[in-house]
């Protein structure tokens, strides 16, 4: 056996797709001239439990085959609707204990270049998924799922088995007795880097392939049948497609325009107070890292928190709760100069809570992110500014605290952006002391933006970046510009010291002697 038949299928569905958009988008030029945007598309993988898997340990479970399903159209991708036709194909016959593997981004390409297709099996990041495949006596394999489609894939599970899901880990889920006779749909999520923080995108990979062999022995050692999904949210690569208005324009002017960036797929988190917004919240990633059992456990909260049919528990969150603070004013009065204090207010703060809820998150069945603002107003600069003052996770009963409020700040009028907001690399929250709950995790915000004061409507403010004054382009500007000026500064140096000669060579008169010893 081998991963190649896999990918190969993939990316021989992935061929197809391409040729048919090739010719549709000539259609399309010579019909119409309105833009167009496909959905962004994810593989999804479907297998089932297999009794030879089992063998080894004495149990035999029975064999579920998957029904035999007419494959997608070479150039669409399935839809919502598809994948609910699929699914219930699907497991009309197979288990209805349904694991979800849900991981934050997933492409064909990503099999491609760490699923060891070309001979290297030993580089493999995908070992424990292909035994599973290999080892399963059908599979489902859809290479182009629409993204909407995946976003409501726990949704559509929900629905068919009539059951609410089980966000787990392996460790929660060995501590589980299941009951094969009742239908369970336990969820796992996965994360996923691009290599931007401290782990390249393989070694991620290959946990997540560990966490799905984790969880796959478990289920064989408890005898229990299953049915096993394995998609994500999004793609982790993105082709960039030109819209058909731009194609319409001419060759020649598609290298003078640059293709605008997409809008953000979903709308921040909104939380109303009175029936007016207060507090706006956006994020691309949420992911915390919790230290527990020798290594660092991951976990994205984006995904339960924006979305299309998404909605975050806000339940204690608050605006516009006023903090005093008092100081006291110095009086000298009488000949013997007495001291008199007297109470005066120093500044009066704003402070607004936002609050997201959430269930099963790592091994905690409670677990909080609290975002904490206040405003104030100072006479040197003579404006409001607001800052983020606490990032507080709150879990079983434990807290850990974080204070962002020397990094994070911006004018009140504006909202405040940042490309990166971590707890560990160049950090912008810091723990409140070394004994504190928040030494044991991490915490990295990608693409982050947030607004609790001047809120209008569901749309940001002008945004205060955190990219500061000197960025590192302008750096390398400077220096090398640097540079370039000693070295005209020593070449002028070197031609003013330059002197003409003074005795010349008359041809009529003596000739001119240099004696040797000068």
């Amino acid at each position: 056996g081998s991963w190649m038949p896999y990918v190969t299928e993939l990316k021989m569905a992935v061929g197809r797709m391409a040729a048919v958009r090739n010719a549709t988008a000539v259609v399309v030029l010579l019909s119409v001239f309105s833009a167009g945007k496909c959905n962004e598309q994810v593989p999804l993988m479907m297998w089932s439990s297999n009794g030879q898997v089992v063998k080894a340990v004495g149990v035999l479970i029975p064999r579920f085959p998957l029904p035999s399903q007419s494959a997608p159209l070479a150039g669409a991708s399935v839809s919502s609707r598809q994948l609910q036709s699929y699914l219930s194909t699907a497991l009309s016959s197979t288990p209805q204990n349904v694991l979800l593997f849900l991981q934050d981004k997933l492409s064909v390409d990503d099999f491609t270049m760490y699923g060891g297709v070309f001979g290297n099996k030993q580089d493999s990041a995908f070992p424990n998924l292909e035994v599973a495949l290999q080892s399963s006596s059908s599979s489902l394999l859809l290479p182009s799922v629409s993204s909407l489609a995946s976003v409501a894939l726990p949704s559509l599970l929900q629905e068919q088995l009539d059951t609410a899901p089980l966000y787990l880990d392996p460790e929660t889920l060995a501590q589980l007795r299941l009951n094969a006779s009742l239908p369970a749909l336990l969820i796992f999520r996965l994360p996923y880097s691009s290599g931007a923080d401290m782990m390249s995108t393989k070694e991620v990979l290959s946990g997540n392939d560990e966490v799905i062999g984790q969880v796959l022995n478990i289920m064989n050692g408890q005898s229990v049948p299953y049915t096993a999904v394995y998609t994500a949210f999004r793609p982790s690569r993105v082709m960039a497609e030109q819209p058909m208005a731009a194609l319409s324009a001419g060759g020649r002017s598609l290298l003078q325009s640059r293709q605008k960036d997409p809008a953000d797929p979903y709308p921040p988190v909104e939380f109303k107070e009175r029936g007016s917004s207060c507090i706006l919240l956006w994020a691309e990633n949420l992911t915390i890292s919790h230290f527990h059992s020798g290594k660092w456990q991951r976990h994205d909260l984006a995904p339960r928190t924006f979305g299309e049919g998404v909605s975050p528990d806000l339940e204690g969150s608050f605006c516009n709760r006023t903090h005093s603070r008092w100081g006291t004013r110095l009086h000298l009065t009488g000949r013997q100069r007495d001291i008199v204090t007297a109470p005066v207010s120093k500044f009066v703060s704003f402070v607004y809570r936002l609050v997201l809820n959430y269930e099963n998150v790592l091994m905690y069945r409670s677990f909080k992110l609290i975002f904490e603002m206040s405003q104030r107003h100072y006479k040197v600069s003579a404006r409001g500014w607001f800052s983020l003052d606490l990032v507080k996770l709150e879990y079983d009963g434990k807290r850990a605290s974080f204070n962002g409020s020397r990094s994070i700040y911006a004018p009140v009028e504006f909202s405040y952006h940042c490309d990166s907001v971590t707890s560990f690399l160049y950090p912008q929250l810091v723990p409140f002391s070394s004994k504190d709950n928040a030494n044991d995790w991490r915490l990295f915000f990608d693409d982050f933006q947030i607004q609790g004061f001047n809120v209008t409507g569901k749309d940001f403010s002008y945004a205060s970046d955190c990219a500061g004054f000197f960025s590192p382009g302008i750096w390398m500007g400077l220096l090398t510009s640097l540079l370039l000026v000693l070295v005209l500064t020593y070449g002028l140096h070197m031609v003013m010291r330059l002197h003409t000669m003074d005795r010349f060579d008359d041809p009529k008169g003596p000739a001119i002697s240099v004696p040797q010893t000068e």
